[in-house]
């Protein structure tokens, strides 16, 4: 338990921003489920309307992930390895459907 009032304070600020941070990385890995299961929905079946949705869907993660990053919740590093890995899935559905 904190012995001073500035450490109280402190603890209750850590608190406040650990809470913050766990909510953007909820939305983050949200995001990412909901984007891969529409990749998986527009391999099954790849439609105009499959690759709008898919589209849509990463630019939401991209976006979410973009913030993360700027609030310092994400390492620069980690959103840009998060980002390379939802383009990553999507890559090999553009190419056989080319």
């Amino acid at each position: 338990m904190a012995n001073t009032k500035s450490a109280l304070k402190r603890a209750q600020i850590a608190e406040r921003n650990r809470l913050r941070n766990k909510a953007y990385k909820s939305a983050v890995k949200t995001l990412m489920k909901k984007y891969l299961a529409s990749v998986e929905v527009h391999t099954a079946n790849p439609t105009p309307e499959s690759k709008q949705e898919v589209e849509a869907r990463l630019s939401e993660a991209y976006s979410k992930i973009d913030k993360a990053v700027k609030r310092g919740v994400l390492h620069p590093n980690n959103g840009a390895r998060k980002k390379s890995r939802l383009a990553s899935k999507l890559k090999p559905v553009t190419q056989t459907a080319q």
